[in-house]
């Protein structure tokens, strides 16, 4: 693969410090939740993830629905990331909500969706690492 843009993020201090990219966009303390025994008082990996992956996701299913001619703008995508033991160590869970316009019918809706989670950088990084669940709303 030959990057078209290249993402640059430096953490310190694990979940209890900061993240910051290298153009200084972001900038935010970290803190695991309180599930996890933190303060909560920080933005989280999970939720970072998350955001990330809701918006490549809505991303994809704009580009797959401008291809196939179907308006897909009014799309909502809330992506749910779990984290949990596994075995020695811990492991991810996502649920992607897609919320499509009322006036798009389900069949449409469906195929679109399954054709975004083949294009999106997000679900490829993801596919057969961790689960995914696609939920049509």
């Amino acid at each position: 693969m030959d990057a078209l843009y290249t993402a640059v993020a430096t953490a310190t201090h694990g979940r209890e410090g900061r993240a910051v990219t290298s153009d200084g966009k972001l900038d935010l303390g970290l803190s695991a939740p309180k599930e996890l025994g933190g303060d909560g008082k920080g933005t989280n990996p999970e939720q970072l993830f998350a955001a990330g992956y809701a918006a490549c996701f809505g991303s994809a299913l704009g580009a797959v629905g401008r291809a196939a001619k179907v308006d897909v703008s009014e799309a909502a995508v809330t992506a749910e990331v779990g984290i949990g033991k596994q075995g020695e160590g811990f492991a991810l869970a996502v649920t992607l909500r897609i919320e499509l316009p009322d006036s798009l019918d389900e069949e449409t809706g469906r195929k679109l969706i399954e054709q975004a989670h083949q294009v999106c950088p997000y679900s490829n990084a993801t596919r057969g690492n961790i689960p995914v669940e696609l939920v049509v709303e």
